[in-house]
């Protein structure tokens, strides 16, 4: 398919869909205009292979997005902070989860001494440090796509921790109970798994992420479960 076909295509498709969607529930997109009010920002790699929306089971309106190559957590990017002050600041929203992947090519690239070129290079710095930090043990990994799926948890569990320092999220924890977590994302099975870092692994019992249609469920040994909305 020519990339001039693909384009039509997909707005053929957003034609179907939303024909789709409004027969099946007539108030959609009129309820869904009149405002938003997430549970969730998820703040994910921008990897055409994982979208937040569809791996969750849920719709239009139930996730506040952010995503970026490698799903990098700098505290010196205004974008991301800006994504967080306002979904955590004004939407309220419950959860913050930051999710990396398998087979990410940023991670890839971070284990690589090569450059990659212009400024994905300086982009890539914070993943760049996670390698150097964990170097022992990244290099005792002899299988390449096991030590890039490490690599990629290492990135999440570091960009926990700083958001786990950014101020809005921290007076958010304290105020309301907002809930950190961080997640990886296993694209060879399709399924979540919770890392065991931010604030909800502290507590006992299951979590549950509602959204309209559907919910997602963190069990305690660290799985996230999708089900139905009860």
């Amino acid at each position: 398919m020519s990339p001039d076909n693909t384009f039509h295509y997909a707005l053929s498709s957003n034609n179907a869909w939303a024909g789709y969607k409004a027969h099946q529930n007539p108030q959609f997109f009129p309820k869904l205009a009149g405002g938003q009010s997430p549970e969730i920002l998820w703040i994910g790699c921008s990897d055409s292979r994982c979208p937040e929306t569809t791996i969750l089971g849920m719709q239009p309106g139930d996730v506040f997005v952010h995503r970026n190559i490698a799903n990098i957590i700098s505290p010196t990017d205004i974008n991301t902070t800006a994504v967080i002050e306002y979904a955590v600041a004004n939407l309220k929203v419950k959860h913050v989860v930051l999710c990396g992947h398998s087979a990410c090519g940023g991670a890839a690239a971070a284990l690589s001494d090569a450059r990659v070129g212009g400024v994905l290079d300086t982009w890539l710095l914070p993943l760049k440090t996670v390698r150097f930090q964990h170097a022992e043990e990244l290099d005792a990994i002899t299988d390449e796509k096991e030590r890039i799926m490490r690599i990629a948890q290492l990135n999440v569990e570091a960009g926990i921790k700083v958001l786990m320092n950014n101020a809005t999220i921290r007076e958010a924890i304290a105020e309301r109970g907002l809930e950190v977590h961080g997640v990886f994302f296993d694209i060879g099975c399709g399924r979540i798994k919770e890392l065991g870092c931010g604030t909800a692994h502290a507590a006992k019992g299951d979590h549950v992420v509602r959204g309209k249609h559907g919910q997602l469920v963190f069990g305690q040994d660290g799985d996230a479960e999708i089900a139905a909305a009860q």
